[in-house]
């Protein structure tokens, strides 16, 4: 409400029916966008306890065609949302912060000079917390939010009390009398009005820390009465008190109860800050396990929920991004200048996902998928516009954060693919090297060998230099392959399966184990899941050793021999980016869960 009056849009006036008009758009955002769109429908494609737009993506992808154009489509769009998503979370803590803080200016403002180093202090905790997990800090976090909501109903109800008439602003005419006496201010309000909406993607990508009926009940009987009462309140304040819009949400509040709103409205931001991160967490995590970004170090926070992880290299990422921003803007007003390009686009490709998801998979009936097009597409569209008016003063931050974050997915598919196609001319065929095992008789020595590897059909790396180096073979060979599926979670007794590869008594057999992208890709817990099938490799699980296949990959130099058909077709500034990304990946002992200290090391080269 305070960016919508402010004086940088020479627009909106604090009159009875603009005050009417702006209310009612912020109710019927609300309503449409979050109400109907992400807690009645698109939470209903949780893709097996999985939210937010990769998961979304992924769920779409399994009901099409393997080759189709629209999956190719769906991959598009579930990456370019989610490269905006990364946008948005690396503004919401920085804005939601200096927001709340920049209340104490109500009381004495010369305490806005605090408002930058307290910023940077808080949001320092709250990212060095996040190691503890959702659970943990929730349990703290649970009762402020129940405050805060009562606050927000509990400030409002006076001043409604004192303009009943502001409860006009429900309807939807005003709004629409609005948009259609003043086109353009109701066009340039609407940059403004989509703050009342940020959180919505987050809110869906929390699903798998959460769930669905936990979401929906805090929303309907506690987050949405206590917003509507508040907006209510601000809107009659505003119209009774017109010179009150420099800071309308503290103002509402008795001179004796600022500092203590100050206080809570702080912790509250710092709650959404964290629901924001925490769905950053889980749409990078997806992302990795979708082969869109390289691996990560997942820590799983909690026992009984496998969705909630924390995500180092994304923490830290995310932090350094928040400081720079705080540095660079040093104001909410200035920041939210950057807001809203990164929010409105990942909403509109939510929604182009949702209904070619209810269209294809659903069936449901094409006028329904064209009305909600209609009705909440057309308002997302008008909201992303609007927000391209930002793009100079600052709507480009956003944008260079979700391109980097799109040049990064890019590079990572294509230089994974071209990196997969050289290493298996390079293993070479496993039925033939299982042939020439019989043919060759090798020594065999006493243990079990455990080799990770993509799949069956060429020789793990390790496997073939471990025979050509030492002339020995382990008594007992497991090629164990992840397998990861397009959904969140795959039963135990699913999970495993094993196949006998050359005789049946030559001791080599190819594990499969099958993981949803929300499922951790251990190991030796997928041997143990084996061994009502193969009991000897039970008993010799604790003296597994792990061969880890690696392919060191290195950019090529003037003296590289390869055909130029044969080379990557990355440019050279793109194929250093992606042997960057590929040497910091993380250690795949951690990923699969593998004991340190029984884990070996052995691959070959490969330029790219």
């Amino acid at each position: 409400m305070q960016t919508v009056f402010s004086l940088d849009h020479h627009a909106v006036n604090p009159s009875h029916d603009d005050v009417m008009g702006i209310i009612s758009l912020v109710f019927w955002s609300i309503l449409l966008i979050v109400c109907v769109k992400y807690v009645s429908l698109v939470m209903r494609a949780d893709n097996e306890g999985e939210g937010g737009i990769l998961a979304l993506m992924a769920l779409l992808r399994r009901h099409l065609p393997v080759h189709s154009r629209l999956t190719g489509t769906a991959l598009a769009l579930g990456m370019i949302g989610a490269a905006l998503f990364f946008g948005d979370a690396m503004i919401t803590p920085a804005i939601s912060v200096m927001s709340a803080l920049e209340g104490v200016a109500v009381v004495d403002p010369t305490l806005t000079e605090v408002v930058l180093p307290a910023s940077v202090i808080i949001l320092t905790i709250l990212f060095v917390l996040q190691r503890q997990g959702t659970a943990a800090i929730g349990r703290a976090f649970g009762p402020i939010m129940a405050v805060w909501f009562l606050t927000l109903a509990a400030l409002g109800v006076p001043w409604i009390m004192r303009y009943p008439q502001i409860l006009a602003a429900l309807s939807p005419e005003w709004a629409l009398r609005f948009v259609v006496d003043s086109p353009w201010r109701a066009f340039v309000a609407m940059g403004a009005v989509v703050l009342t909406i940020t959180g919505a993607e987050a809110l869906y990508a929390d699903l798998g820390h959460f769930g669905t009926r936990p979401i929906r009940f805090a929303w309907f009987c506690a987050v949405l009465p206590a917003l509507t009462l508040n907006y209510l309140g601000q809107g009659a304040m505003i119209v009774l008190n017109p010179r009150r819009i420099s800071n309308p949400f503290f103002q509402m509040a008795p001179g004796w109860a600022t500092v203590p709103l100050v206080v809570l409205a702080t912790a509250a931001t710092i709650i959404a800050s964290q629901a924001v991160i925490t769905g950053t967490f889980s749409v990078a995590h997806q992302a990795s396990r979708l082969g869109l970004l390289p691996r990560f170090s997942v820590f799983h926070t909690s026992r009984k929920e496998s969705g909630q992880i924390y995500i180092p290299e994304i923490n830290w990422t995310l932090y350094i991004g928040v400081l720079g921003l705080i540095a660079v803007f040093q104001s909410s007003g200035r920041l939210s200048t950057a807001y809203g390009l990164a929010v409105t686009g990942t909403l509109l490709l939510t929604t182009v996902l949702f209904l070619l998801l209810a269209r294809r998979s659903w069936r449901w009936p094409l006028p329904v998928v064209v009305l909600i097009g209609i009705v909440i597409g057309g308002l997302e569209l008008s909201l992303l516009i609007a927000n391209m008016l930002k793009i100079a003063s600052g709507g480009w931050v956003p944008l260079v954060v979700a391109g980097a974050a799109i040049l990064t997915m890019t590079t990572w598919r294509q230089g994974t693919a071209y990196v997969a196609t050289r290493r298996a001319a390079v293993e070479g065929p496993l039925d033939d090297f299982i042939t020439g095992i019989r043919d060759d008789r090798p020594v065999r020595v006493p243990g079990l060998a455990v080799y990770p590897h993509p799949d069956r059909v060429t020789t793990p790396l390790a496997l073939r230099t471990n025979l050509e180096f030492n002339h020995v073979l382990h008594e007992h060979i497991v090629i164990a392959s992840i397998i990861n599926e397009n959904v969140p979670h795959i039963a135990h007794s699913q999970r495993v399966q094993i196949t006998d590869l050359g005789a049946p008594d030559d001791g080599i057999v190819y594990l499969e184990c099958h993981v949803g992208f929300a499922d951790s890709q251990d190991i030796p817990k997928a041997i143990a899941l084996a061994g009502d099938l193969l009991p000897e490799l039970q008993l010799r699980l604790a003296e597994a050793i792990y061969f880890l296949s690696v392919a060191d990959v290195r950019p090529a130099d003037a003296s590289n021999s390869l055909p130029a058909a044969s080379r990557c077709a990355m440019p050279a500034w793109r194929r250093m980016f992606y042997v960057a990304l590929s040497r910091n990946q993380a250690d795949r002992t951690k990923v699969f869960r593998l004991p340190r200290a029984r884990s070996v090391v052995l691959g070959d080269v490969i330029t790219i």
